[in-house]
């Protein structure tokens, strides 16, 4: 399905009064031929933009689904409730798409069925919680479940990331700062050397020579920089083979490894066990647990083992095939299938993960801050000397003599 588009229009009713509106739809003539069924008479519709998966924040689907879950709860109807939220929410893609849901509603639509309209923007597993919902009577509990189960998986991406870009940021602040010594710092102080007419530490003049290539070359380096990320992000990392392939890298990575694993089973695991406790069956569960894991690597994995539950395969035994499973996870898995408690276990590895990850994120920074500050303390120090190292060497000719 195409991303919505947002539309503002102006049209006259019956009694000549003007109307004006906003509206989501695939394109110009929807928002004409459905205000004219409306009996209205178009005078203008302008185009907004298209929102894309970027402008529906993960963060606000899981506040409508809290707040949903607490006005149904209260014991607002479904349709009052949808109106209610279109009606005092700031962003109006927002507004246009809960009026439209509000008005399915009223028109007999299921809200899951209502869900499923829009795959961009409600996962699978929103729907299907959503159904299950109507089927037993316990909507706002499923929204309330399911609302944790995105606020918990946020946070452990925002952990993990927060973790993950440290390092980097810190090494690409020391590169640039190295640079620039080199470009704009060090060409001062070889004129400068040039006038001694004597010759240099061989560090020094390793350096002024790569002083003078950046120099020379900087912007044509800069340039091919800019080009091969420009078409890494717009061309290879939306390719599903390559990001396969980076993520497996990734998992390589001893730091890394760690910090993916354990929000990637965490994630699972919360996802499993929600299922479970809502009553959906272990291969829908296994399913919308694939489809909520970020990592293509883990997402391969789960779909392996639901194969293999599907074949009869007891999870236990299908999770041991794939290496990504800890044996931790094994373990507990096939205690909780021999004693009937599946669920709560599940739960129980997702806890157990999810405060892994947050202690091994914590602690990964504080190991990295001083190691980094010392690399590039060190790098620094290293180009701070050799730019004095002949000033150095020359004095202590002149005090020889």
């Amino acid at each position: 399905m195409a991303d919505p588009a947002l539309f503002v229009w102006q049209a006259i009713d019956a009694q000549g009064t003007l109307q004006q509106g906003e509206q989501l739809a695939p394109h110009r003539q929807a928002v004409i031929e459905g205000l004219i069924e409306g009996g209205l008479q178009p005078l203008r519709v302008t185009f907004r933009g298209r929102l894309g998966k970027r402008y529906w924040k993960p963060t606000e689907r899981t506040a409508l689904f809290q707040q949903l879950a607490a006005l149904l709860q209260a014991g607002l109807p479904l349709m009052e409730g949808l109106a209610l939220l279109a009606e005092g929410h700031p962003r109006a893609g927002w507004r246009c798409l809960l009026r439209e849901l509000a008005r399915q509603i009223a028109d007999g639509v299921p809200l899951s069925q209502a869900l499923a309209a829009y795959p961009g923007l409600f996962p699978a597993l929103a729907v299907q919680m959503m159904e299950l919902g109507e089927l037993t009577g316990n909507l706002d509990h499923c929204c309330r479940q399911y609302a944790l189960l995105e606020t918990r998986a946020g946070k452990l991406r925002q952990m993990v990331g927060k973790a993950l870009r440290y390092p980097l940021i810190v090494s690409l602040i020391a590169l640039l700062v190295c640079v620039l010594m080199l470009t704009l710092v060090l060409p001062a102080f070889a004129e400068i050397y040039r006038s001694f007419d004597a010759p240099l530490p061989w560090f020094t003049q390793w350096l002024m020579a790569l002083s003078s290539w950046l120099v020379r070359h900087g912007a044509l380096l800069l340039a091919v920089l800019i080009g091969a990320a420009v078409g890494y992000g717009v061309w290879l990392r939306p390719q599903p083979g390559w990001r396969l392939l980076e993520q497996r890298l990734m998992l390589r990575l001893p730091l890394a490894r760690g910090l993916i694993q354990g929000g990637a089973l965490a994630q699972i695991f919360f996802t499993l066990a929600l299922t479970q406790q809502a009553g959906l069956d272990l291969l829908t569960g296994l399913q919308a647990a694939a489809r909520a894991v970020p990592n293509l690597c883990y997402q391969q994995a789960l779909l392996a083992v639901r194969e293999q539950v599907l074949q009869g395969v007891p999870l236990h035994r299908a999770i041991s095939a794939q290496p990504l499973f800890t044996p931790l996870c094994r373990q507990l898995i096939r205690v909780g299938e021999e004693s009937g408690s599946l669920d709560s276990l599940l739960e129980r590895l997702a806890h157990w993960y999810e405060q892994h990850t947050f202690e091994l994120a914590e602690g990964l920074a504080q190991t990295l801050e001083p190691v980094m500050m010392l690399v590039m303390g060190g790098v620094i120090g290293g180009l701070v000397i050799a730019m004095y190292l002949p000033i150095f060497q020359l004095g202590g000719v002149m005090g020889s003599g």
